[in-house]
Parts: C-alpha cells; sequence; structure tokens
C-alpha cells in the first residue's frame, strides 16, 4: 500500500490581474479567467485523489470562493499573501510542494492554464509508470514543433494514447516527482535569490536540469543574432547553473501531443485541439 494519501499534491497560485499576453477569452476579466480555467482542472482531475494549496496573492474574497465550492475542507489549504512578486510565490510553491508528505506527484499550477476533462491522470500516472522520468507538463506548447531551439534529440514514449516526447524546458507550470523537486531545491533557491522578487530564468533552469543545448557553442552564436532570450538562456544556465551542469544528473522533462491543457494566451494555444470548442464546453457547471 502506497505510503501516501493522496495521488497528486498541487500548488495553484492566483493573482487578480491579467497577463499582459491576452488570453483567447475573458481578456478583460481575470475573475472570469481564473474561473473557467479552476472548473477546467477539476474536471480534469477525474478521479485522481488531490490536496490542493490555493496561493491567493492579493485577492479579493470572491477568489477563495471559487476554490471552497470545488474542494471539500479537508483536501485544501487556502494561503493568502498581501501583494508580494511572482517570483516569491513560485518559490512558495517550490517550498510547500518539497516538504509537504501527502503525496509523491506534485503539481506547480498557475491560473491561466485551460484543461481537458478527464486527462490530468495521464500525466500523473506517466511520471509513475516511468522510473527515469523526473518532470512533466501538460501543456504542448506550439514552441515545441515550430522552432529550432526545441528540433533537436528527443526520446519518445507512447502512453495512455498520447506520444510523450522527452524535452528542452518548459514553463513554471509543470508536474514533477516529490523526490524530483527536494532534489533539486538547492538550486531552485539559487534562483531564487539571484533574481528577487523575479520568477528564475525559466528556460535556463531547465536547460541546466536537462542538460540540452548547453553545450552546443555553434547554435550559441548562430542564435546570437535572431534569438538573444535562447543565447541569453544559455549563458544564465552556465553562469548560475554550472555545478549542476558539469557534476548533477540529467533530469528528463516530458511533454504529451496531443496535449493535456493549454496556456491561455491567445498566440500560444496547444496545437490540433478545437480550443474554442472545449472553452464553450467548460463553462457547464462541475460537481464537487
Amino acid at each position: 500500500m502506497s505510503q501516501f494519501q493522496y495521488d497528486l499534491a498541487v500548488a495553484y497560485r492566483v493573482y487578480p490581474k491579467v497577463s499582459a499576453n491576452p488570453p483567447p477569452v475573458f481578456a478583460d476579466n481575470k475573475f472570469k479567467l481564473v474561473e473557467l480555467c479552476l472548473k477546467s482542472f477539476k474536471a480534469s482531475l477525474g478521479n485522481l485523489r488531490v490536496k490542493v494549496w490555493a496561493l491567493l496573492n492579493h485577492c479579493p474574497p470572491e477568489y477563495e470562493a471559487l476554490f471552497t465550492q470545488l474542494w471539500p475542507a479537508e483536501d485544501l489549504v487556502i494561503v493568502r499573501y498581501a501583494g508580494i512578486s511572482g517570483g516569491e510565490t513560485l518559490h512558495e510553491q517550490q517550498r510547500i510542494l518539497s516538504e509537504q508528505t501527502d503525496a509523491e506527484i506534485v503539481y506547480l499550477a498557475e491560473d491561466d492554464y485551460f484543461y481537458l476533462p478527464n486527462q490530468f491522470a495521464l500525466a500523473v500516472d506517466f511520471l509513475k509508470q516511468n522510473p527515469d522520468a523526473d518532470f512533466a507538463t501538460a501543456y504542448d506548447s506550439p514552441d515545441i514543433h515550430f522552432t529550432d531551439l526545441h528540433q533537436c534529440i528527443d526520446e519518445t514514449r507512447s502512453h495512455g494514447g498520447k506520444k510523450w516526447r522527452s524535452s528542452v524546458s518548459t514553463t513554471h507550470c509543470f508536474i514533477a516527482k516529490r523526490t524530483a523537486m527536494i532534489e533539486c531545491r538547492p538550486l531552485f533557491d539559487k534562483l531564487f535569490r539571484a533574481f528577487p522578487g523575479r520568477p528564475s530564468p525559466d528556460l535556463a533552469m531547465w536547460m541546466a536540469l536537462t542538460k540540452k543545448r548547453v553545450f552546443n557553442l555553434w547554435k550559441f552564436f548562430t542564435w546570437l543574432p535572431a534569438h538573444k532570450y535562447w543565447t541569453a538562456s544559455i549563458f544564465l544556465s552556465w553562469y548560475y547553473c554550472w555545478r549542476q551542469i558539469l557534476f548533477g544528473r540529467r533530469f528528463t522533462v516530458w511533454t504529451p501531443n496531443p496535449s493535456i491543457a493549454t496556456h491561455m494566451d491567445g498566440k500560444l494555444l496547444a496545437p490540433g485541439i478545437d480550443w474554442a470548442r472545449e472553452f464553450q464546453a467548460g463553462t457547464k457547471p462541475v460537481k464537487r
């Protein structure tokens, strides 16, 4: 019998302002966007046993009600912040999920991701069934298919009707084994100290962990004119994470295709899915 009470532990951070990148729906109403995304997440969890930490950063009371209406009190922890930075809430997610002992699989969730119903368990099961898999994402970013950054040698596996690809990186919204989170916590803490008040550079962090692209000097120079962010990420990865690159073990991050979720950035929706139809279906009530 598993030593853990839950299948998944989630730290879900919420901020009541719309991102600079307009979402495809509710572009001028963050509350409605959060409501849509949170209900879709609940519907995606299916029969998973889930404990949720709701990290509410300077949120009015109605945001708390969204969580209490969907999760019973014994499965929910409300954490309120009086207006701290995005980097601090990200670090709080990492701390909470590393220190909790309720679940072996954890999820750092952001408030602007929309999920397909009854799909999230596939990602949880993928990590459980693959001992060498450390991290995963529910979001099949179009960047993975269409940018040179991600066109490198990857391993693929079939699981749950999806093709999973080992990727260079993902966003700050990711699934992990608790053991991997604990192992990487010194690096997370170092980047938090190096970038106070701001989220750590995610691409640089993932490059150091997956060790992809950091050894390719040719790409460093050829990307320099047109892709300064990629080049800068290689530099930052070496500057802050060189010990991990040279002496740490190689971690893996896996991406599903077709996608389980999409980032609610109107220009970066996961490919191959009729999201307008899914958003419409997602407005239906979800049972607790």
